[in-house]
């Protein structure tokens, strides 16, 4: 199915606006949104940009720090089944597995108690199976995305299955509603079809939205409905084809503060993530019963012993040394040295083989 997209300024998200009264007359989007909306002044610095509302680090601390420590019991929690191929490291693969599930959901949770701090802002997290409308579908498939604008669906129409979003943010000052989907990271999308789907069903749905918040959410109403996928590793976004990084959610709740506390939280997410794997990875190795030192107190001893090597040129002391060293208590292998470990041919020809010290290493300059 071939999706055809417009071509939106740089700076916004995909959009489909619910026309009003027209006595109403246009009013300004937020962010520079909407068809009739004026032009606007060139915008200043994310940097220098204040939102009317701010969240410092500190007054969630707490919040985000119980958030965090339930993720990792979930991560904890989980009893993975025995994978021939994996072995016995089949627990850091299960560790990865619900790591990345887990980051998700804990995307999730913290940009709903960071929301908190705007109070214009609802958060919609529970219930959220959006219908995909069969018309709704058709027409994004078959139309240019600005086209669209002013059309809303009845969400009881026939439907082609459904699709929950994570989160549906409501600003109530601005009338408009988010359709927001959070990934860990985008990564894994790369250059397959899945990522358009995506956006294929997420609009489809904006088209369904204001019917089905005025019938499920106690006749909640919104002139506007965007879409945006946030990409939860920051790489690059791309605005006019929906895609925003999780350090611009400053600009989607129009708080101050959250890029900042949602890079807080992932850095200490990831700290323990990894102390997890680190001791999943040392029971694997067999490790777990050896001491643990900090690399700059361990001396050369104790690297010795947690790293053995074999010294392919023999001892440090001359090979008469070693000789002497090795006969001084076989009276039988002293008489060999002093005849140079050789008897007559005759002599030794009935005598069963005599085992001899076999010296090997790299080649030395012989001594005179």
């Amino acid at each position: 199915m071939t999706t055809f997209t417009s071509t939106i300024p740089n700076g916004e998200v995909l959009r489909s606006i619910i026309n009003t009264a027209a006595a109403s007359g246009p009013r300004p989007r937020p962010f520079g949104l909407g068809r009739n909306a004026p032009p606007t002044a060139v915008r200043e610095p994310a940097v220098l940009r204040r939102h009317p509302h701010l969240v410092r680090f500190a007054d969630v601390e707490a919040d985000l720090d119980l958030l965090i420590d339930r993720a990792i019991n979930a991560i904890m929690d989980g009893e993975p089944a025995e994978d021939e191929i994996l072995g016995h490291y089949v627990n850091i693969a299960s560790l990865v597995r619900a790591v990345s599930f887990r980051e998700g959901k804990l995307l999730e949770q913290a940009v709903e108690r960071l929301a908190k701090a705007n109070p214009s802002i609802i958060v919609l997290t529970q219930s959220l199976k959006l219908p995909l409308v069969k018309a709704a579908m058709e027409a994004v498939a078959g139309n240019d995305w600005s086209s669209l604008d002013g059309v809303k669906l009845d969400c009881e129409a026939p439907a082609k299955g459904s699709y929950t979003p994570d989160l549906i943010i409501v600003n109530r000052a601005r009338h408009t509603a988010y359709i927001l989907d959070l990934k860990r990271s985008l990564a894994s999308y790369g250059d397959t079809s899945r990522l358009e789907e995506l956006k294929l069903k997420m609009m489809a749905s904006a088209m369904v939205l204001p019917d089905w918040l005025y019938k499920n959410q106690k006749r909640l109403m919104v002139d506007a409905v965007e879409v945006a996928i946030v990409d939860g590793a920051s790489r690059p976004s791309d605005h006019a084809t929906g895609i925003w990084a999780l350090s611009e959610l400053d600009d989607l709740l129009e708080i101050d503060g959250v890029a900042d506390c949602m890079a807080e939280l992932r850095l200490r997410f990831s700290i323990r993530v990894q102390q997890l794997l680190e001791t999943e990875a040392r029971k694997a190795l067999g490790l777990d019963k050896m001491p643990v030192m900090h690399p700059a107190v361990m001396t050369t001893a104790v690297t010795a012993v947690l790293h053995p090597r074999i010294n392919l040129n023999g001892p440090s002391r001359t090979y008469e040394e070693d000789l002497a060293a090795r006969s001084c208590d076989d009276d039988d292998l002293r008489d060999r040295i002093d005849d140079d470990g050789f008897r007559d041919a005759d002599e030794t020809e009935d005598d069963e083989p005599v085992p001899m010290f076999v010296r090997v290493g790299f080649a030395r300059r012989p001594r005179h």
